[in-house]
């Protein structure tokens, strides 16, 4: 297995380079250190060799736009649904059809059309302090729009595509009336301003400079993991009867239009929908497999289970230039 190097520069050089030295190329936006280990232990079972290439999700569709034809890339995996949402819609994903990925992906975590499918799932819930808040007090994102949480709410960015997928779904639940009300009362109620990324705005929680913040669960394992003592943990929102639950997004994959190894792409495809693999694939960053009856890290069962949003993730990626406009428009920076 070998990794490329990310200048779209040397697209012709990969292409004269690679086009015979794989079984299979594929493009990640997800990070080296969780892919690798798959790969790897993909090309032990099956004697196939991965060529793979890792940048962040726009340089990684921009190349895929300019290569065009001429691409050797497979398989493209991203993190979030709005990112594959817009590999779909730009025409960098084929349809594929799977009754093994139709089974054993829910259809809430898959692309309608089949150009992609979620392959892991990270829910985007409520942490609070656990020696400033009583548990109680909690119900819903909603309620956090409510005077009582004046100066007492933490937020990543709204630049971060998390976020803008969570107002997205909160467009789809209420409509953009409703959503822009509660966005801005989330706003009203911040007691910093908002922080670059999720691990900054769960230590502020644990320090005391908010009760409560809304991020992806894997941040906490991850640093709960190396400081258990942390006085932080996850409180899974909207689960009454009639709220539509926790909001979850996805890290996913999908082949791409100009595959030259469409077959060998669908395989390893269908190989991570797996049991076994969905346990790695997951568990490798602490986050939700995306099939259903897959073992779960003993830190993130810990956490207890929950009720997931069952909309479509695809809607993140639909209304996410809506979220961003009104995001921009309530002061959410």
């Amino acid at each position: 297995m070998r990794a490329l190097l990310p200048s779209l520069g040397l697209a012709a050089l990969f292409a004269a380079s690679f086009a015979n030295a794989a079984d299979l190329v594929v493009y990640s936006a997800r990070n080296e250190q969780l892919v690798k280990p798959i790969f790897e232990r993909y090309e032990q079972e099956t004697g196939l060799k991965i060529q793979y290439l890792t940048d962040r999700e726009a340089p990684l569709m921009a190349r895929l736009q300019a290569e065009g034809r001429r691409t050797q890339a497979d398989l493209f995996i991203t993190v979030d649904a709005g990112n594959l949402w817009q590999a779909g819609e730009l025409g960098l994903l084929r349809p594929v059809q799977s009754e093994l990925l139709s089974d054993a992906i829910p259809a809430h975590l898959r692309d309608p059309q089949n150009r992609w499918f979620g392959l892991s799932v990270r829910a985007r819930t409520l942490i609070y302090n656990t020696e400033r808040l009583d548990p109680a007090s909690l119900s819903t994102y909603e309620a956090l729009a409510e005077p009582e949480w004046k100066g007492r709410l933490c937020l990543r960015t709204s630049k971060k595509v998390y976020n803008q997928s969570l107002v997205a779904s909160l467009i789809e639940a209420h409509g953009s009336a409703e959503a822009e009300r509660i966005v801005r009362g989330w706003v009203d109620n911040l007691a910093v301003a908002p922080f670059a990324n999720d691990d900054d705005t769960i230590l502020a929680v644990a320090a005391g400079r908010c009760d409560v913040a809304i991020v992806n669960t894997y941040y906490l394992g991850r640093l709960k993991r190396d400081r258990p003592e942390l006085p932080v943990t996850v409180f899974w929102p909207n689960q009454s009867e009639g709220e539509r639950g926790v909001h979850v997004n996805v890290s996913g994959a999908g082949i791409t239009t100009h595959a030259k190894r469409p077959e060998a792409a669908q395989a390893f495809l269908e190989w991570l929908a797996s049991v076994p693999v969905q346990e790695k694939f997951a568990g490798e960053n602490l986050e939700f497999p995306a099939r259903e009856g897959v073992a779960l890290d003993p830190l993130v069962e810990g956490w207890g289970p929950f009720r997931p949003d069952l909309i479509n993730v695809s809607r993140a990626g639909a209304l996410q230039a809506e979220a961003t406009m009104l995001m921009d428009r309530v002061g959410y920076r």
